[in-house]
């Protein structure tokens, strides 16, 4: 299998070769020359299998420079009863008759994001031994939050790589800050940075175009490469859990083989929906994948209407994972429901960079819209579907993942479509504790409280546990105290590196 830019101006190259570049020499996005594909039988005998079973499955496929032996120690490594705290790796919870709600956040950090950082790192580790790889690699981060602890505990003293996290200053909840600063590591550092997500974002696509920065670190043994969703290696693991939460309910007898379900997905990059669309192409039955954004409802935007606009205001919001502007795995979607049309691809790239909007054309945005459903969700609406779940199941969602069950119910009183669904649920609700203690116990549970001291009162609220990576974080030392402009991202690199 050979991996593609969507841009279309660069050579093809094997998967372990791009997930060690992590971003194409043409600033594209790497993609597979074709999707491998499952048929029903193939579908049912999954249902028998353990998670690890199922990843290797559909990681073979798609990394078959990897000899076999190779990605089982990737997948036994990675997912462990251990980091997840659960055998299931990714279990289903039923929360009403045709709803059942996908648990992605019971590994090391409490985010989603552990279902592709844990195992990344061991890929890339073997990609560089297959690619003859003498430079030690630079793994830039941008993150809205979760992603950066997740790579930083991922990469955490990996051999042959040094990590470097930017993320908002003021953009991060308390504990999502905590978790970043205190980590440990010989080869992990992350920096604040004044500014939104998309302004650190941007400031790592500005790095990594920067031919002079790639000169120094060149000249001093570095060569740069990315842990965010822009990796092909982040998203391939991805694609595992949608097959499996199928596999499941084949499992629990919920569904017949070939029934379709849909999945709902809140997403701000659209690397986690993304990867439900690359399930669904590879033969998994859905019936509709339903996007859903708080108030940065760029994407909603863009689907109902087909323009991608990012000149509006940024919002912070409660769901502060999901506040993105620029969400760069849309790239992809767009290269593979145009037919790999490259140069339409290149063309609306451009006009987002040069002018922050492009429209694509009807033929395009009807065949997104005959795959997805787009809604939103603002702050209100959040702690409101936080409290009546509550009230009516005792189960306590996130900030983020209730922004998917209110969309979801947006879209069943749009379209009257009852079809099983099944809710991607991307983080603890320890993690975003202050939103969710007001939206099930009230204001008066959280005043004069900080983050921390709300996950004891959420545990005793919600008769739920608190999660280990969370407990006594505040009680850490902090490690990494730099902040920086934008504009000067590129010399914190050269500092940390000392080059």
């Amino acid at each position: 299998m050979l991996y593609r830019s969507t841009r279309g101006n660069c050579s093809n190259v094997s998967s372990a070769e791009a997930i060690k570049r992590g971003l194409a020499a043409d600033g594209g996005l790497f993609v597979p020359e074709k999707i491998i594909h499952f048929d029903k039988d193939q579908i049912l005998k999954m249902s028998e299998m353990t998670y690890q079973e199922r990843a290797l499955n559909i990681l073979e496929g798609y990394l078959d420079d990897y000899t076999l032996g190779e990605l089982t120690d990737c997948v036994n490594q990675a997912y462990t009863a251990q980091k997840f705290e659960t055998e299931a790796i990714a279990p289903l919870h039923k929360l009403y008759d045709s709803v059942s709600v996908l648990e992605l956040w019971h590994g090391p950090t409490s985010a989603f994001k552990d279902m592709a950082l844990q195992i990344l790192p061991h890929f890339l580790v073997k990609a560089l031994k297959k690619t003859g790889e003498k430079e030690e690699i630079v793994i830039l981060v941008a993150t809205s939050g979760d992603t950066g602890k997740a790579a930083l505990e991922g990469f955490k003293d990996v051999e042959g790589t040094k990590i470097i996290v930017f993320f908002p200053s003021e953009g991060v909840s308390q504990v999502q800050r905590m978790q970043m600063v205190t980590q440990e590591g010989g080869n992990v550092c992350s920096i604040a940075v004044e500014g939104n997500f998309d302004d650190a974002q941007n400031g790592v696509k500005r790095i990594f175009g920067d031919e002079a920065v790639a000169a120094l670190l060149h000249e001093n043994g570095y060569k740069f490469s990315s842990a965010n969703s822009i990796n092909w290696g982040r998203l391939v693991p991805q694609i595992v859990y949608y097959f499996s939460a199928y596999a499941d309910m084949l499992r629990n007898k919920e569904i017949e083989i070939g029934e379709k379900i849909n999945f709902v997905v809140p997403t701000g990059n659209f690397g986690n929906i993304l990867a439900a669309y690359y399930a669904m192409q590879m033969g998994l039955p859905v019936n509709k994948l339903i996007c859903a954004s708080n108030d940065n409802n760029v994407l909603t935007d863009f689907m109902n209407s087909g323009v991608y606009d990012r000149n509006r205001e940024f919002k912070k919001t409660l769901s502060p994972s999901m506040d993105i502007l620029i969400s760069s795995n849309l790239e992809r979607l767009l290269y593979l429901i145009t037919d790999g049309n490259s140069e339409a691809v290149s063309g609306w790239m451009g006009k987002l960079k040069n002018d922050g909007v492009y429209s694509v054309d009807q033929e395009t945005k009807k065949k997104i819209q005959s795959v997805f459903w787009a809604g939103s969700s603002n702050d209100s609406d959040t702690l409101k579907t936080i409290e009546s779940v509550y009230a009516e199941t005792g189960y306590v969602l996130d900030t983020h993942t209730a922004v998917a069950v209110d969309v979801y119910d947006k879209y069943v009183i749009s379209t009257s479509d009852v079809t099983k669904a099944v809710i991607v649920s991307t983080a603890s609700p320890f993690k975003f504790n202050e939103s969710v203690v007001k939206a099930i116990a009230g204001e008066e549970a959280v005043a004069g409280k900080t983050e921390f001291e709300l996950l004891s009162v959420l545990s005793e609220k919600s008769g739920l546990a608190i999660p280990a990576p969370l407990k006594e974080l505040d009680r850490k030392p902090v490690l990494h105290k730099e902040i920086c402009r934008p504009m000067d991202m590129a010399e914190k690199v050269k500092q940390v590196l000392k080059v």
